[in-house]
């Protein structure tokens, strides 16, 4: 019972618009500040929801453990989800990547997970251009669903997958650019009827693109390197599981990164990296209850209702109007923006690149999320096999679904002229 109600209610949650959620109620316009106060006299809360989350779900352990930084370590299949510019800087030929997530593992589910399988190869003579591909999966186990009176109306197995293609190619010796498309499919509740609403998969594309800068340094007799990269992904239109007009945004990044990378011996070396990432969805506005009929009103005053027939005005634009207007939209003015910034930082120590060591530590703003966890992780690696693992230790009251769970990555790196001399 417990799985099922937890299941529909993410379920309904995606479906029916959440980001018109009503946690904004309960703020106060502040006169003196000239900014809204929550009940605790702390920024509103008003956090940014968007439909198809799970393309934003960190898919591997390296990262995982070192705070979900990943823009510009050190490239393998991986770079895929977070940077496909940095595929062309691959060491390797050829890389394949697999991970298995388990997802709400501490409310016992057993079978809600996500896998993730990415693999990159490099073409061209001189090595300077690299493809990938991606497929992800997002199980949410299988569900009985009940009607209004609580009976039985039949069981399903909601879930969604994104199948992405990139190309990455060096323009220089030190920077490069990637693009990428990907397939969106969504299956929650599809064959069902709500409210009298019926229920169809949402279907959507994406595009991304990404630049990376990389170049060898030296830093107190110490060789090494220094990676910086730029990511715009889930560039696609909105998408919908009914027939209303009342769209969803899907949840377009921006991602900043950089990392510094260095040998401090011939066996020893370590790695910094840090993250920013920005939804480039437009932010929900402090909706209002009209006194006069008592119906919930966006800023024009138009009537908010539940069955989609009214638009809320910032969801009314289009695809790059969404994106440009991100950066500048939040009720709260310049404060609110700086604070939809997430932030990963991450270090990772290699022995002889054989064992490796991670942590890292997520932030995010109590009003747009309040996700904090420090995480952990070790790595090895023989040959062309990889192994790498994470382990997330949340630091806020704000459940996380990866909580207190262990998560593992398979990685091959195969280098064709190694092949060639067997």
């Amino acid at each position: 019972m417990k799985k099922n109600l937890w299941v529909l209610f993410a379920v309904l949650l995606f479906i029916f618009n959440a980001q018109t959620s009503f946690a904004q109620f309960g703020c106060s316009f502040n006169t003196d500040s000239g900014q809204w106060d929550g009940a605790d006299g702390g920024p509103c809360t008003n956090t940014i929801i968007t439909a198809v989350p799970f393309l934003r779900i960190i898919p591997e352990a390296r990262s995982g453990a070192m705070g979900d930084a990943g823009i510009a370590i050190s490239p393998d299949a991986n770079a895929m989800h977070f940077n496909p510019s940095n595929l062309a800087f691959a060491e390797k030929n050829i890389g394949v990547s697999a991970t298995y997530t388990p997802w709400l593992r501490s409310l016992g589910l057993t079978d809600v997970y996500m896998a993730y399988l990415s693999a990159y190869s490099k073409i061209g003579e001189k090595g300077d251009q690299a493809v990938g591909i991606g497929l992800r999966y997002f199980s949410l186990g299988q569900i009985s669903f009940t009607n209004d009176n609580g009976e039985a109306i039949g069981n399903g197995r909601p879930n969604e997958f994104e199948f992405a293609g990139a190309y990455s190619r060096k323009l220089t010796e030190f920077f490069s650019v990637g693009v990428g498309a990907k397939f969106i499919y969504s299956n929650l509740a599809s064959g069902q009827s709500v409210g009298g609403v019926d229920i169809k998969p949402g279907i959507t594309g994406a595009a991304d693109i990404s630049v990376t800068f990389s170049k060898p340094i030296t830093l107190g007799g110490m060789k090494g390197k220094t990676t910086t990269g730029l990511a715009i992904s889930n560039i696609g239109p909105k998408i919908t599981y009914t027939n209303s007009i009342n769209k969803d945004y899907i949840p377009t990044n921006f991602g900043l990164g950089s990392a510094l990378e260095l040998n401090l011996d011939e066996f020893n070396s370590l790695t910094f990296a840090l993250d920013l990432n920005k939804l480039m969805v437009p932010t929900p506005p402090i909706f209002t209850v009209d006194e006069v009929t008592g119906e919930t009103v966006d800023q024009d005053g138009n009537p908010i209702s539940a069955d989609g027939d009214e638009i809320p005005d910032y969801k009314q634009q289009g695809l790059v109007g969404a994106m440009f207007s991100s950066f500048g939209d939040a009720p709260d003015g310049f404060n609110e923006e700086m604070r939809e910034f997430m932030i990963s930082v991450g270090a990772e120590y290699w022995y002889d690149k054989q064992f490796a060591v991670r942590a890292g530590y997520y932030w995010e703003h109590k009003s747009k999320g309040n996700r904090k966890f420090f995480t952990v992780g070790l790595g090895l690696k023989y040959s062309i096999f990889g192994l790498n693992f994470s382990y997330l230790v949340p630091t806020s009251n704000q459940r996380n679904p990866l909580d207190n769970t262990l998560r593992f990555t398979l990685l091959f790196d195969i280098d064709a002229k190694s092949d060639s001399e067997l």
